[in-house]
């Protein structure tokens, strides 16, 4: 009896469907874009055509509109778009959208679903989330923005907001407020569905990061806009899963988010190892090519060491789902281990480049600016870490040995 790591036949050619539709379709449009095309042009006939093809919401049930993919289906799809930066947005499967439509699916009412569901599924309309505060930071409980009830169907909203990606892209953002402050400490929040642009919801400003940004950087929603939220009123019917379960509910939003950037880190990380072998198997240094010395060859293969686990983790952890078993403690290590490892691959690439991988000559530079936020987006890994110990230790309490808190259930 052997253990089986076959992929199945319709999950392994899905992938190749969108592997084949990233280097047919997305990279090309991406040098489209460079040379001035009109972005909304490009995406909408990229999007038309995926949607024609069958390539659309890759984990949103078929009755939806959607793929119907399981969750390891799903990771192989994700694990290839992330190579462009318009392949997740091409078949509609963008953060931070992807998690909010599934969070949509999961706790939205029948109107819900068909007011602000449907057009996030066609593609019409994008959403935002805005959960992150100043005064919190990775401690979402200590989120201050308040939701005063106003009669029996209205709250109003006061407060602020940090960190809210894609705000100045979207249509409808996803707010967290503290609706009771005497509850116990995880169910006094709620979320609030919010139609924008609303004079209650305002962007003060997009933030400036260290990340490197191009004309097209905001458009692609990659701002994380600062937000003053004053007397903001929401209908009653706009809060999402009910009152007092924003805080599990988020938490639960916030998981699929860390695993689909591992994926695309996946992505970015091999098409970063692709173009560092295709310099050094191009270049010639001191009468010799330059993929022929020893110590390039260690750079590559602790690469490709890298890239192995990290593909092993997202696998056992898609396994986990299909099977609908417990799968935090490999979420919380996967989400730091990935966040490393594309940092790592996109550093030795940079390196073996030479000043060429320095320079904007390549999209190197510019990734390893963004990529640094991987480990603190979705939760800082000091956060992720102080968890995955603590459950470390009571594994040992509980049965003697740390394996079920290591990866031991592999075996």
């Amino acid at each position: 009896m052997s253990l089986n790591f076959e992929i199945p036949a319709e999950a392994k050619a899905m992938r190749e469907r969108v592997r084949q539709w990233v280097h047919d379709e997305c990279i090309p449009a991406e040098k489209k874009l460079l040379a001035g095309a009109d972005y909304k042009e490009t995406l909408a006939a990229l999007r038309k055509k995926a949607r024609a093809q069958g390539l659309w919401c890759p984990f949103i049930p078929k009755e939806h509109g959607g793929m119907g993919l399981g969750p390891l289906a799903n990771a192989l799809v994700q694990m290839e778009l992330g190579e462009s930066y318009l392949g997740a947005l091409s078949m509609n499967t963008q953060g931070p959208d992807d998690a909010t439509m599934l969070t949509l699916l999961q706790n939205g009412t029948d109107y819900q679903k068909e007011k602000f569901l449907k057009p996030l599924l066609n593609g019409e309309k994008r959403i935002c989330y805005s959960m992150t505060e100043k005064a919190a930071g990775a401690d979402a409980t200590g989120m201050q923005t308040r939701a005063e009830k106003k009669g029996n169907d209205t709250y109003v909203l006061n407060g602020e907001k940090w960190f809210s990606s894609a705000a100045s892209v979207a249509d409808i953002a996803l707010v967290m407020a503290k609706t009771d402050p005497d509850a116990p400490r995880h169910q006094q929040f709620s979320t609030f569905l919010v139609e924008l642009p609303n004079p209650g919801y305002k962007i003060k400003r997009n933030i400036k990061t260290m990340g490197i940004e191009g004309p097209l950087s905001h458009i692609l929603g990659g701002g994380h806009a600062e937000i003053e939220i004053s007397n903001l009123e929401v209908p009653a019917d706009n809060i999402l899963g009910g009152v007092g379960n924003g805080f599990n509910m988020g938490q639960h939003r916030l998981a699929y988010g860390r695993l689909r950037h591992g994926m695309h880190n996946v992505a970015m990380a091999q098409r970063a190892l692709d173009m560092a072998v295709k310099h050094v198997t191009s270049r010639s240094t001191f009468g010799k090519p330059l993929s022929e010395r020893q110590g390039v060859q260690f750079m590559l293969a602790d690469c490709a060491s890298e890239l192995y686990i990290a593909r092993l983790m997202l696998m056992h952890i898609a396994y986990k789902a299909e099977k609908g078993l417990d799968l935090r403690q490999e979420n919380g290590i996967a989400k730091v281990f990935l966040a490393h490892m594309v940092h790592k691959v996109v550093d030795t690439a940079i390196q073996l480049h030479g000043a060429l991988g320095y320079s904007m000559d390549t999209p190197l530079a510019a990734w390893y600016t963004h990529i640094r936020s991987q480990r603190l987006v979705d939760g800082p890994d000091e956060v992720h870490r102080w968890t995955t110990g603590r459950n470390v230790i009571k594994a040992y309490k509980q049965f003697g040995t740390t394996a079920s808190a290591a990866g031991g259930d592999l075996l």
